[in-house]
């Protein structure tokens, strides 16, 4: 398929799912890279408490709250 056609189904709001090679699609900057951290007793307590009670994992609750505060990060150094 042509660039233009495959720019007009795009366009015209059409599923081009079919017309793409998904087996060599990755996700830039978003490779596991294993980090091992020692948290003291407490936390890993209340990270197992809130991890429960929302229904995720440890690890889960842990990504997911590094993220946020690094976005915070990263906005306060944009201001």
């Amino acid at each position: 398929m042509k660039a233009e056609s495959f720019d007009e189904k795009i366009e015209a709001g059409k599923d081009v799912t079919a017309d793409l090679d998904l087996s060599k699609a990755h996700r830039p900057n978003q490779a596991s890279r294993r980090v091992n951290v020692d948290f003291p007793g407490w936390m890993v307590e209340e990270l197992d408490r809130e991890a429960r009670r929302l229904g995720v994992t440890r690890q889960s609750i842990i990504k997911v709250w590094l993220s946020e505060r690094l976005e915070q990060v990263g906005a306060n150094k944009r201001t």
